[in-house]
């Protein structure tokens, strides 16, 4: 741990400008902006509990890149972690309690004598803290006191996983306070599934975490949910002159929950007339020799989102073997791919309850229209309401930003950059 005024003094000195320049993938003018944004987290962290000894840690939001609507059928997922992070300013409680303020919340506390979840708590910070302790004292983990002061920049309701890099920031105090950084990010990840799942009352997948805790490009397999394989894919997006662009359209989420769930439902109705659970125990080949069999026992929407699966386990494996031999322009063939398959089969662009009411496909429209060969653009996260993703070349974007904002609203267009690191201590 530092004094919390020391940090504050090389912070002000410019002497950590470049630890966060390498975590933010960040030019000068970034750093500075950064070290401004953790200066006044110390001052609030001051004004909270006062001065003393502190460690900062720092989690990031996601961004999915293939596997739209995979994960929940133990199919495969290319996703990364942003520039855009929830940041912990973190001191020992003498009290056997947590206790954590969130930038713009309630102060929360949770007695670590009671962890087991609480009906009352379903929906709320209280939930996902007391989860993640329940989860790393049943994995054998050590837990403990603290104090917190919590602050992040990652876009609620803009498909970045506010909830995802919360959970992962608390996973990785608990590993760097009280289990010398060992809990393995995955690991992290599980838990903030199970709290996300069990405590917080939301029945999620594991590719948020997953992306927010390991960090970079990673290509997840979830054939085994409990154990899923993950790899990093390192890959210098940077260099090849694209900026990763998150288009808000400002789709309310309200009453999509039916069209959310029915999205897995459909795909288990087919898997079920194949005797498995999920799409994903059933090889391609087996499915469309049984097409004409299977044809007219479910609806034909579901075969529809059965054959985007299993086309877009084909495009996640070829979006990861393009990065790996740096094929950008076939990586962005890809994507662009999976996002018209989002389109035609998956169907997650809007809501049949609510057909004149469909701003993502005019972001689409319009994007499409305007980079022409200047980049691609795809449905991003869940869809029905809500983001579009877009890689645009770099002279490009302001004229990008500048349409896209002209239709949904300044500060709607999000300039982002992929960020190498998950979950980790910033400072101590």
């Amino acid at each position: 741990m530092k004094n919390v005024d020391l940090l504050m003094q090389e912070l002000r000195n410019g002497l950590l400008d470049g630890r966060l320049a390498e975590i933010y993938a960040a030019n000068e003018n970034e750093a500075e902006t950064q070290s401004i944004r953790y200066q006044e987290a110390l001052k609030r962290y001051v004004e909270l509990f006062g001065a003393g000894d502190v460690e900062v840690y720092s989690a990031p939001g996601r961004t999915e890149i293939g596997g739209n609507h995979t994960d929940h059928q133990r199919g495969l997922v290319l996703a990364a972690s942003v520039n855009l992070d929830t940041v912990a300013v973190v001191g020992h409680n003498r009290e056997n309690k947590i206790e954590l303020v969130s930038e713009g919340y309630k102060p929360v506390s949770i007695d670590l004598s009671e962890l087991e979840a609480k009906e009352s708590e379903y929906g709320t910070t209280a939930a996902l803290i007391r989860g993640m302790a329940k989860g790393m004292k049943e994995h054998g983990h050590e837990i403990g006191p603290f104090r917190a002061y919590v602050t992040s920049n990652v876009l609620n309701g803009a498909g970045l996983s506010s909830s995802a890099a919360f959970e992962t920031v608390i996973g990785t105090i608990f590993s760097g306070l009280f289990n010398q950084g060992k809990v393995s990010p995955v690991e992290i990840a599980i838990l903030g599934q199970y709290a996300e799942n069990v405590y917080f009352g939301k029945p999620c997948g594991l590719m948020d975490q997953m992306a927010s805790s390991v960090g970079s490009i990673v290509y997840i397999d979830f054939k085994n949910p409990g154990s899923p394989a993950v790899e990093k894919v390192e890959y210098d997006m940077g260099s090849k002159e694209y900026c990763l662009c998150i288009v808000d359209t400002k789709g309310s989420h309200a009453d999509l929950t039916d069209d959310y769930a029915r999205i897995p439902s459909e795909m288990k109705e087919v898997a079920a007339l194949f005797g498995c659970e999920v799409l994903g125990e059933i090889p391609e080949t087996v499915f469309y020799e049984r097409l004409s069999e299977i044809y007219g026992k479910t609806g034909n929407r579901s075969v529809l989102r059965a054959m985007h699966f299993f086309r877009e386990n084909e495009r996640v494996k070829k979006e990861a073997e393009a990065l790996k031999s740096d094929d950008f322009q076939g990586f962005l063939k890809i994507v662009k791919e999976s996002g018209d398959s989002s389109f035609k089969y998956l169907q997650n662009i809007y809501s049949n309850h609510d057909e004149q009411n469909q701003p993502i496909a005019v972001g689409l429209a319009v994007s499409e229209k305007i980079l022409q060969e200047k980049g691609v653009c795809r449905v991003h996260g869940g869809g029905f309401a809500g983001t579009i993703q877009a890689f645009v070349k770099n002279e490009f974007v302001p004229e990008y930003k500048r349409a896209l904002e002209g239709i949904f609203g300044e500060g709607t267009c999000h300039v982002l950059k992929i960020r190498k690191y998950g979950g980790l201590k910033v400072f101590a």
